[in-house]
């Protein structure tokens, strides 16, 4: 009897001191992160979520973003970033409750003039009303991987 009970004392103190260090360790899944290639941010009520920009040559690039507005009300929210002429913006209107995605053919975002060089992190500014901006260094990547490579721009028309 006495065995027994040593024994279960004994896997009772191995299972504490194995497992033990867990119960003060932060878990994983309670820690915000950028589960993609791009960059997320928040300012005001819009979540600014995985922000990347496609370029092929560096000058050109293509901004891939989705907005989330967890507002009640609808926000015209300003993206501005350097370009060879000087400050360039664009604004976008995204409604309350909505996720807005942007960087298809059909919405799609092109900086011109740009020094993005693939690999690198091109800083965009994100800002609307009087909430307090954000600057990212959004990721630069290549369209040479396949689910990008419908996102790389193309040479603006002659005009």
């Amino acid at each position: 009897m006495r065995l027994r009970a040593t024994s279960i004392v004994l896997a009772g103190l191995i299972a504490a001191s194995l497992s033990g260090c867990t119960f003060g360790a932060v878990q994983a899944t309670q820690l915000a992160y950028d589960p993609s290639d791009g960059i997320g941010g928040e300012v005001g009520d819009v979540q600014v979520r995985n922000a990347l920009l496609i370029s092929d040559d560096g000058e050109l690039a293509s901004l891939a973003v989705a907005l989330v507005n967890s507002g009640d009300t609808n926000v015209q929210l300003t993206m501005s970033w350097e370009a060879g002429s000087g400050r360039d913006e664009q604004t976008v209107s995204v409604p309350a409750g909505e996720t807005l995605s942007l960087g298809t053919d059909d919405d799609a975002i092109v900086l011109e003039g740009v020094d993005a060089q693939p690999g690198s992190l091109f800083p965009v500014y994100f800002q609307y009303g009087d909430e307090e901006g954000q600057e990212l260094g959004v990721p630069v990547l290549e369209g040479s991987l396949d689910e990008y490579a419908d996102l790389v721009p193309s040479e603006p028309a002659s005009e």
